[in-house]
């Protein structure tokens, strides 16, 4: 283990990973320089946030100028330009997703794979954290989408009746984990997932966020995959009912349980239980 760093770079920092990193850096007196694309959306600190959008290698640059600790919570699909922007010894950690695993790749999947390839290929100091499904975070959209379906749901359909596993982590214990990283003593780059205790069967984590917002217990009714894809373009027709992807659907059917030994070992977080999550993230943003 080293010494926390005196100043941590948090690119991405008017997002939900990124403000709860910047809070939770300024409560351990670490100093933050956010570097944002929007001045308006950031919303995190006093400080005065850098511009500079990824897709500018000059603005980019600038911003990082003097960087020692650089923390990424944009999408790791620009990995590789934040990587060239950079000092040559500066320390990196980037945010990515469990996503680069699905056996249905798409934009966010293939950008994921992109970005920790570059990185790999770098050869430079650092991890890229792979979290699973980030819930408890002030506006996402993940666990509360589905409180607010379950309030004029009462029947949940579910393709193989909701038997695939998720595992999904507290935007808590995300931020844990990056500040353990931030001290941890890298050689080169490292690749780790970041996720829940534990993996849960869908129809179990319906119920747990239903008893989590104070609703009814939910009836689980199995449909094919096929036919709740016919019908889930027909959601946005229904007032108040939030919409549901096709791709969303596919990966229904995935389970999505990791191995998180290197995330207890290497970086001593242990996350919390689901339950505990889901209560703290209806105390904190009730509906």
């Amino acid at each position: 283990m080293k010494q926390q760093p005196h100043q941590v770079h948090v690119i991405g920092a008017s997002g939900r990973s990124g403000q709860a990193l910047c809070h939770a850096l300024v409560g351990q007196d670490i100093g933050v320089v956010p570097v944002v694309r929007n001045v308006a959306r950031f919303k995190a600190l006093s400080v005065s946030p850098l511009v500079a959008d990824l897709t500018d290698p000059a603005a980019l640059k600038a911003a990082l100028a003097g960087a020692s600790h650089i923390v990424s919570c944009a999408h790791a699909r620009f990995a590789g330009a934040i990587l060239d922007a950079a000092p040559p010894d500066a320390t990196f950690v980037f945010l990515g997703s469990t996503r680069k695993f699905s056996r249905w790749p798409d934009e966010h999947g293939n950008g994921v794979r992109l970005g920790e390839s570059a990185f790999l290929s770098s050869r430079r100091c650092g991890v890229i954290l792979h979290p699973t499904m980030i819930y408890g975070a002030s506006g996402e959209n993940n666990v509360q989408r589905l409180a607010s379906l379950l309030r004029r749901l009462p029947i949940v359909p579910l393709p193989n009746a909701g038997r695939s596993l998720l595992q999904p982590i507290y935007q808590a214990d995300v931020t844990r984990s990056v500040l353990a990283a931030l001290t941890h003593n890298w050689s080169g780059p490292h690749v780790m997932v970041i996720a829940g205790p534990q993996a849960v069967s869908y129809a179990d984590f319906v119920r747990a966020v239903a008893q989590a917002a104070g609703l009814r217990p939910p009836q689980i009714m199995s449909l094919p995959a096929w036919l709740l894809q016919s019908l889930a373009p027909l959601l946005r027709f229904i007032p108040r009912m939030p919409h549901v992807s096709i791709d969303e659907i596919k990966r229904l059917l995935e389970d999505k349980n990791f191995e998180i030994t290197a995330m207890r070992d290497i970086l001593q977080v242990e996350p919390v239980q689901l339950a505990q999550g889901l209560s703290l993230t209806f105390q904190s943003h009730p509906k």
